[in-house]
């Protein structure tokens, strides 16, 4: 099957489109954060170094992945912003604008002389996200604010893998993306005080580590309980059973989860073991958690048989819950992804079509929508600068002291 063909509605406009968003965080905590205010319609302005958000970077093949998924719906405006005059462009910008984050290391900006006080007193009712590894006070405030010392300091990592091996990290970007996700939900609150209540703005302290610690649930109270640290128990559960991934016989897996007594008992009954449901050792679900190796040799052996595709057919039909384990190449096959574009084509510069997935979540009656692709670097220059009485000779002024970058040729702006 073929993915959807989509192309982008540069005129559709979102419940969030009076909503200017100044975002001058990298990498991706902020951009995704600014992603979903800019799916749902905010102006979000990417204001950059000359040499870009690091995203940018990223490439696979000399294409821009990240930078494509993450600055979808966004502007840009190249800034330099240890230039004085570039400071002053980025002010007059923030007395326009509603949200403003940023995800310096702490005290940088107050540094630039650009601290909450500052761009409060240009415009007081202005929502400040400070995005940093470990926020912006305690012992930790001044260390590196990479996703990978959080994902292994919030005890994320200690309890992730495999009893007999090293704690792993996760492959993407866990820490970042779940607090871009909270943040995002914390600027609505915010926005939400001042439109309401015509309250005043305010700083919000998004830290990596604390939507990570989060996200764990009660490990604190269970430590307390129990005096014990969960070990690593790979895929299967501390809390139900039988719960675990297993091999097929076309070398593809599934997940099986039977988190309820009602699905436990369907699951051995679906093998051709219904003595197992009256068996002392795995009659409660704390028995067969506690005797979780012995049922995953059972039902291990028996899936063997089989390949996923016959395994997810086999157990829907027992109702069974069961799903396959895809890896992307099987996803953008899938006719549940492709119905509910989950990931569709969308026209793009450098390869002939680019695969993304479209807006999270999904709202009946004031849906989001991806209006345009990710920005050249300076691609919005004048257009931004202009709002702000800066005129072409203005323009070039700037260029000359160095706190606008080129950006686009007049020709290419033209055009």
């Amino acid at each position: 099957m073929a993915l959807k063909q989509r192309n982008y509605e540069p005129q559709a406009t979102g419940t969030l489109h009076a909503v200017r968003v100044l975002d001058l965080s990298r990498l991706v905590a902020g951009n995704q954060l600014t992603q979903v205010l800019g799916d749902y319609g905010a102006e979000v302005i990417k204001v950059e170094p000359p040499a870009g958000d690091t995203l940018r970077a990223w490439r696979i093949k000399g294409v821009e992945t990240n930078w494509k998924v993450y600055a979808r719906n966004k502007k840009s405006l190249c800034l330099e912003l240890r230039v004085r005059e570039a400071r002053e462009a980025l002010l007059k910008l923030v007395s326009t604008a509603h949200v403003f984050v940023e995800s310096f290391r702490p005290g940088t900006l107050e540094k630039m002389g650009l601290g909450p006080d500052v761009l409060l007193a240009a415009n007081p009712k202005l929502v400040i996200v400070r995005i940093s590894g470990f926020g912006q006070d305690g012992p930790y405030r001044r260390r590196p604010g990479f996703g990978t010392l959080v994902e292994g300091m919030s005890g994320f990592a200690s309890f992730n893998g495999f009893a007999d091996r090293e704690p792993v990290l996760p492959p993407m970007y866990l820490a970042d993306t779940l607090a871009g996700l909270y943040g995002s939900t914390a600027v609505m609150i915010a926005l939400r005080e001042v439109e309401q209540k015509g309250g005043k703005g305010q700083v919000i302290d998004l830290s990596l580590l604390d939507p990570m610690f989060a996200v764990l649930g009660p490990q604190a109270a269970n430590y307390q309980l129990t005096g014990k640290v969960k070990p690593r128990t790979g895929s299967r559960s501390t809390n139900a059973g039988p719960r675990n991934a297993y091999r097929c016989s076309d070398g593809h897996y599934v997940c099986l989860s039977a988190s309820t007594q009602k699905m436990a008992e369907r699951v051995f009954r679906s093998i051709g073991r219904p003595d197992l449901v009256d068996n002392p050792r795995y009659l409660t679900n704390e028995d067969r958690v506690k005797n979780a190796a012995e049922l995953d040799a059972i039902i291990g052996p028996f899936i063997a048989e089989k390949t996923q595709a016959e395994n997810v057919a086999f157990f829907e039909e027992a109702e069974v819950t069961i799903g396959p384990i895809y890896d992307i190449s099987q996803i953008v096959e899938d006719p549940h992804f492709i119905e509910r574009e989950l990931v569709a084509d969308y026209p793009d510069a450098d390869m002939d079509t680019f695969p993304m997935h479209h807006v999270v979540p999904r709202l009946s009656g004031t849906p989001g929508t991806i209006r345009t692709p990710a920005p050249r670097l300076g691609e919005h220059n004048r257009e931004l600068l202009e709002e702000i009485g800066v005129d072409a000779a203005g323009y070039e002024a700037l260029v000359e002291a160095g706190a606008v970058c080129a950006g686009l040729s007049i020709d290419e702006e033209a055009g």
